[in-house]
């Protein structure tokens, strides 16, 4: 039976791949520092704050698979010095925020990441983190690089915004999107490919990104999915960003839209992902699967990502008068 240790198991990715290693047939332990419903039945919880001396103590042991969530690199260099010599297989779950240009369409792993100066961005983290996880188990790291992860119980509302907000109905505040790209991957895809990946021994860097797909045709699906028939009224980027609207995440933003000068960020190659066993679903079934968990946590609860029902109200009428806003009818 294959040990297997989880640095932050009792989070949303977390507690996903700690249901699969289980599921295959490993003894999970997850290393936490709260306790929460997350964790899955059947693994171990050891509450313990990383960055207090002897943290480490309860997991002194060797395993075969060690999976590290944190990016925050005081507690990834601390799980290094205590743990490294003792993982046959170390997992490094990285992010696509550590590239140094996002206008680069298909890039793969060899682009260029950021020099991490400032430790309190996630990005620059991220790169310290892997530079510090190469130190140290180089022969035995496979560092995954996600793009945005979506599914049920996404915490940050990015792509649970549009299936609940297209479910309401009515008017809905879009970006025009005949050049924007969303690329997401589905955290069950990932947290599967986390876990056979570290099954298999696999080691290097992958992009674990899903399809990149035309806003539009992201919008489409999910009207489908979600039963729309309203109308889709598109404001240009420009009158976006005058008006206060946001990009990508956040309060008052349209989730999942980003700049033209970042067309890279949403269309990065996922060859090695593939070629490493990752799959990808197709959209629809995630849009239903968020949907679902969308309308249990209730389509009107407050957002961390998104736009107001009153702030959506104030901006379509700024924007023009009904019977000129360029819109679309699904």
């Amino acid at each position: 039976m294959r040990k297997v240790l989880i640095l932050g198991g009792n989070r949303w990715l977390g507690a996903r791949v700690a249901a699969r290693c289980l599921a295959a047939g490993d003894e999970v332990t997850c290393l936490a520092r709260t306790e929460t419903p997350l964790v899955p039945a059947g693994a171990r919880l050891v509450q313990a704050d990383r960055r207090r001396p002897g943290a480490y103590d309860s997991v002194l042991d060797d395993w075969d698979e060690v999976v590290e969530l944190a990016w925050a690199t005081d507690v990834v260099d601390s799980a290094l010095q205590a743990l490294g010599d003792r993982a046959a297989h170390w997992t490094l779950v990285s992010t696509v925020s550590v590239y140094a240009r996002n206008d680069e369409p298909n890039a793969d792993e060899a682009a260029a990441v950021v020099e991490p100066v400032d430790l309190d961005d996630y990005g620059q983290a991220k790169v310290a983190g892997e530079r510090a996880s190469a130190d140290r188990v180089r022969d035995r790291l496979l560092i995954v690089r996600p793009g945005l992860i979506a599914g049920p119980g996404d915490p940050s509302d990015r792509f649970g915004y549009w299936p609940g907000r297209l479910r309401r109905g009515g008017d809905v505040l879009v970006p025009e999107a005949p050049s924007l790209r969303v690329q997401v991957i589905d955290v069950d895809d990932l947290a599967d490919f986390i876990a056979t990946a570290g099954r298999r021994g696999t080691v290097g860097v992958v992009n674990a990104v899903g399809a990149s797909l035309p806003f539009a045709h992201v919008l489409t699906r999910t009207a489908g999915v979600t039963g729309f028939d309203g109308r889709l009224v598109a404001a240009s980027e420009e009158w976006l960003l005058a008006h206060d609207v946001g990009y990508w995440m956040g309060e008052r933003s349209l989730p999942l839209w980003l700049p033209a000068t970042k067309v890279g960020f949403a269309t990065r190659s996922n060859a090695a992902y593939r070629a490493a066993g990752g799959v990808v679903r197709p959209i629809d079934d995630t849009i239903a699967r968020v949907l679902a968990d969308e309308v249990e946590r209730g389509l009107d609860r407050a957002r961390r990502s998104g736009l107001e029902p009153s702030e959506e109200r104030a901006l379509l009428a700024r924007l023009a008068p009904p019977n000129s806003r360029h819109s679309t009818r699904c």
